[in-house]
């Protein structure tokens, strides 16, 4: 806190002290925290693998559930973790117990083909899921 004398034409000390806030570094506290949060999400958003996912209208709400992703080499990631498809059955048993929604969403890539894309989802509810999801981006915008 910052004060200042004034001196005025009365001879009332009490009037000349002006107290003042400094804001500037509180100013700077919240830029740096707005710098970390900044960077913060951008790492977090780009962390499971990158899929192409097939176009569709979106729905208003995403659901929240165990995440199957599968890319075009056939890596599989259950909740980005990477696992082999002799592996998976247990670890969606693991994922979905560990869930509190026992829905499992499917992240596969546009050169996945149907019948893998099934077997996964076979599996998903002979290891507890009660709904499945597929995971998709909205369709390119016409001119």
């Amino acid at each position: 806190m910052g004060a200042s004398f004034r001196p005025n034409d009365e001879h009332d000390p009490d009037e000349g002290i002006v107290a003042e806030i400094n804001i500037t570094p509180l100013t700077d506290v919240f830029l740096v925290l707005l710098i970390i949060f900044m960077v913060t999400t951008s790492v977090v958003a780009s962390q499971s693998k990158q899929v192409d996912l097939p176009g569709a209208e979106v729905s208003d709400t995403t659901p929240q559930g165990v995440t199957v992703t599968v890319s075009p080499d056939g890596e599989m990631l259950v909740d980005d973790q990477p696992t082999t498809e002799a592996n998976l059955y247990a670890a969606l048993e693991a994922a979905l117990a560990d869930s509190r929604e026992k829905l499992v969403i499917l992240r596969g890539d546009k050169q996945v083909l149907l019948g893998k894309a099934v077997s996964i989802l076979d599996l998903a509810q002979k290891a507890g899921a009660t709904g499945i999801a597929l995971a998709t981006k909205p369709p390119p915008k016409k001119i």
